[in-house]
């Protein structure tokens, strides 16, 4: 995909997130990558594939397997006027640097009255659906969003994996990017961008006026084709796309179920204490009186993820389960 944004290419999702870091990289010599095997192997999943020989190893840093120590280098290396970009190869070991994001990151800020911004952005790939098991599958982006003092991201779309980065290191805020690791090979012609990316409304995928299907991440497609077969069944589902999970877009949410008076939230993150429970929550505080049915919610089973294949698309939102949320929400 061009730099230019002038000509859409087919590109994937994984190269979208790559060409955001080299334009960061290019147009900003503080911005370096550092994390787990992001040199030379290219990163676990590909995303740093020849950033290492393009800009060298002072920018592309290869780290020990220490998550607490890497993420509190990048910490450091913010403090200090750099725009570091801290990858975590997987959402369970971002577990291991906790104290860093929550007792640190998140909070230097507001303890030292505002002299110390931490413009960190941590990327880590997140999620269910590739016989990874329940070590490496989970959707923990409610633990971050849980947190003050961070922004979490969930790009879903290519226009947003390659759009997202640039505000996200322009932020004096932490910024957390999940990257649902199902979506790393999907691929398209991305739209060319009609202005900056707003960081702070979700975006809507697919009006409609029978039913709001919310979501983010990794489960966006599995909405989008429930949202299809509504279609085809006569049902006009909306699909609303979060993007954005701290701070959460109230707004676009509240007036999408005044269209529609139903909601379905889908999650794939376990149902207690989830974002869909947030979701839920907000949306009967706020939108009460325009609903007609209850909120419905779809997320995953709660276990830990299963490893056969069978078993783990039993245990996660599927498209058909969505379908029939909406029938019972629409009655």
């Amino acid at each position: 995909m061009g730099t230019s944004g002038t000509t859409a290419t087919n590109t994937t999702y994984r190269e979208a997130m790559r060409e955001a870091l080299r334009e960061a990289m290019r147009s900003d010599e503080r911005v370096f990558l550092m994390g787990e095997d992001v040199g030379e192997y290219g990163g676990c999943f590909g995303v740093s594939l020849g950033l290492l020989e393009e800009f060298g190893p002072d920018r592309v840093r290869d780290t020990p397997l220490s998550e607490s120590a890497f993420v509190g280098a990048g910490i450091g290396a913010a403090l200090a006027g750099m725009r570091p970009v801290v990858e975590i190869m997987t959402v369970n070991f971002s577990l291991l640097a906790l104290d860093q994001i929550l007792n640190n990151a998140a909070t230097l800020l507001h303890m030292s009255g505002g002299q110390l911004p931490v413009p960190l952005v941590i990327r880590m790939t997140t999620g269910a659906g590739r016989q990874l098991a329940a070590q490496h599958s989970h959707s923990l982006e409610g633990f971050y969003a849980h947190i003050p003092g961070i922004r979490v991201l969930a790009p879903a779309t290519l226009e947003d994996a390659r759009h997202m980065l640039a505000p996200a290191l322009a932020d004096p805020d932490p910024v957390v990017i999940f990257e649902h690791g199902t979506l790393y090979n999907a691929s398209g012609e991305p739209a060319p961008p009609t202005a900056a990316v707003d960081l702070d409304h979700a975006a809507i995928r697919r009006p409609g006026t029978d039913v709001s299907l919310i979501t983010y991440g990794g489960s966006l497609p599995k909405v989008l084709a429930a949202a299809q077969q509504l279609a085809d069944e006569g049902i006009d589902a909306e699909v609303i796309d979060l993007r954005t999970l701290r701070p959460l877009d109230d707004a676009t949410t509240a007036a999408s179920v005044a269209r529609t008076h139903r909601a379905v939230v889908v999650d794939e993150a376990w149902r207690t204490g989830s974002p869909a429970a947030e979701v839920s929550a907000r949306i009967a505080e706020e939108s009460f009186y325009d609903l007609d049915a209850p909120v419905e919610r779809v997320c995953s089973a709660e276990v830990p993820i299963p490893y056969a294949r069978q078993l783990e698309e039993a245990a996660l939102p599927q498209t058909a389960g969505i379908v029939a949320a909406a029938h019972r929400a629409v009655g």
